[in-house]
């Protein structure tokens, strides 16, 4: 069954079709990456609706199953015709994506139909993965992990985290990457207790230095963290280091199809706080990767979703002492028919570079 399809599937009986305006969304189910335009999917028909600009590109690469038509300086008329033809009353909308003003922009466009909210029909398909998406998400992950090793040979104690931040962007964009998945995160000394933090343009501080990024490839994200440390490793950051990968390790060999977010989560947590640093790991154990690197399932306390096959979630526990340093290990796990699957294969050896 086609997205389109699986779609119509869970789609409001009420609604006779499915207005989709999200862009991430549109091209979920064209598997067109356009910015201006429309999807729409009816019981009958399914259509992507854009402009001159894109028109020819849309004709060549939008999905069989969908016609392509080009809006002309009428798209009302466009619709009312649409509408018409396929006996549409009323009409599902992504009212999460959708302001007040794109609302009445919305029903103006399609006048006579009664426009019913969606509630996020389309990212609950989006979380259990296909194979097209997975491998798309292996390629995004490869072109990380080149990354990773091209960035050990490039940082010094001369180089500031910005630089070491623009550098694997540009090895990423260079060797095959749309784009970044997020910003990229480059932390050093000091500053690698912030799990967020953002690079700076001053020079790597002796100590840790936390790195996380990752690579957009043809609309799906990887996430990946590595710490190493440059110039300098205490006993006191070794022991913080080793018990983050020892929760992570565990944590990994506990990843199961049927376990709750919750329950992995606790796995880590409690190498962690065992181990003295109780209130240091301030955030949850993962979350969903997907086209968003922010999406469904949680793998965090109070969550209770069930991993299930073509979940793709992150293991990335973490110790911050604030003021001090900060330790991370990030990699992404596909659940399968056959079990939990790592799809990260860089080193997570303790790195010191001198």
């Amino acid at each position: 069954m086609n997205r389109k399809d699986k779609l119509l599937a869970v789609l409001d009986p009420q609604a006779d079709a499915m207005l989709v305006t999200h862009k991430k969304n549109q091209y979920y189910l064209s598997g067109f990456d356009f910015d201006d335009g429309y999807v729409l999917v009816t019981r009958e028909a399914s259509y992507l609706i854009t402009d001159f600009r894109y028109i020819e590109a849309a004709k060549e690469e939008t999905n069989p199953e969908f016609t392509v038509v080009m809006m002309d300086n009428d798209p009302k008329a466009l619709f009312a015709e649409l509408l018409y033809k396929h006996h549409v009353k009323t009409v599902a909308f992504e009212e999460s994506h959708v302001s007040v003003a794109e609302l009445a922009g919305l029903e103006n466009l399609l006048e006579g139909a009664r426009l019913i909210p969606s509630d996020g029909v389309i990212e609950r398909l989006r979380i259990c993965k296909d194979q097209d998406e997975i491998d798309r998400m292996i390629t995004a992950q490869r072109i990380a992990e080149a990354a990773f090793e091209h960035i050990l040979g490039y940082i010094t104690p001369d180089r500031t985290e910005l630089d070491v931040a623009l550098e694997l962007e540009f090895f990423m964009r260079s060797h095959g990457a749309k784009a970044t998945s997020f910003d990229t995160i480059a932390v050093s000394g000091s500053a690698s207790s912030r799990p967020h933090g953002v690079p700076r343009p001053v020079k790597l501080e002796q100590g840790f230095l936390t790195m996380d990024f990752g690579a957009l490839y043809k609309g799906y994200c990887s996430d990946m963290t590595r710490t190493v440390a440059v110039g300098t490793c205490t006993d006191e950051m070794r022991k913080v280091y080793n018990t983050v990968l020892e929760a992570q390790l565990a944590a990994l060999d506990a990843y199961a199809v049927g376990k709750t977010g919750e329950e992995l989560d606790a796995v880590a947590r409690k190498i962690i706080y065992n181990a003295g640093y109780e209130g240091c790991f301030g955030h949850g154990l993962g979350h969903g990767v997907g086209m968003d690197i922010h999406e469904a399932p949680r793998v965090k306390e109070n969550h209770t979703t069930p991993m299930a096959v073509g979940h793709v979630v992150t293991c990335e526990p973490g110790i911050y002492l604030e003021g001090k340093f900060g330790v991370r290990i990030e990699d992404m796990v596909v659940f399968t028919e056959n079990g939990a699957v790592n799809l990260t294969k860089a080193t997570k050896e303790l790195i010191v570079l001198d």
